[in-house]
Order: structure tokens, then C-alpha cells, then sequence
């Protein structure tokens, strides 16, 4: 079986900080709304972003340098980032008050 939607980029080692992994666990539609803002963003959908971060993150998937960043809104109160480091050695899904 092939898949048409196929990552933009190399995602490394995934990582989620303790804070997205102790709601996940207690918030199964917040855990499935973890997978969805993480598979738009491999095909890149960047979600909340500025139009400037998001030309940042098409540059930084075309040369295969630079940080790629995700930004992903759950509800008025809870935004969720989703970060790449620039060498794609891992991504890690957190809340923005943990970077």
C-alpha cells in the first residue's frame, strides 16, 4: 500500500515533553488532536503561524537547513508547537510556556 501524503521533510527522533504526555493521557480527543496537528504538519501545514515563520519553514524544507516550527491551536486556552531541530536529528511536540 502506497500513500499520496508523504513527510516534507526528516522528522529525526519524536519527542513529547511531560506536559503534552500527562494531558494526552488524561484527554483522549486532546491526544487526537496531537496526531492531527503532527501529520499536518509533515505535509506542511504550519497551523498559527505568521505569514514571515511560515516562508521560514517552506526555505527551511527546500534547503534542508533551519529550524521548522509548527504552531497548532486545541482550544482558546491550549496551543500545542511543534518544533524540528535544524540538523532533523528530532521533533518535539510541546506546550509554548515549556520552550
Amino acid at each position: 500500500m502506497e500513500f499520496e501524503n508523504k513527510p516534507l521533510f526528516e522528522i529525526g527522533k519524536l519527542y513529547q515533553t511531560h506536559g503534552v504526555y500527562d494531558k494526552t493521557c488524561k484527554d483522549e480527543e486532546f491526544e487526537r488532536f496531537i496526531g492531527q496537528a503532527f501529520f499536518r504538519y509533515v505535509l506542511g501545514d504550519w497551523g498559527d503561524l505568521y505569514e514571515s515563520d511560515k516562508e521560514l519553514n517552506e526555505e527551511a524544507v527546500s534547503t534542508g537547513e533551519g529550524r521548522i516550527l509548527g504552531a497548532y491551536k486545541y482550544n482558546d486556552e491550549t496551543k500545542i508547537w511543534i518544533i524540528t531541530e535544524s540538523d532533523r536529528s528530532c521533533t518535539t511536540i510541546l506546550f509554548p510556556e515549556e520552550y
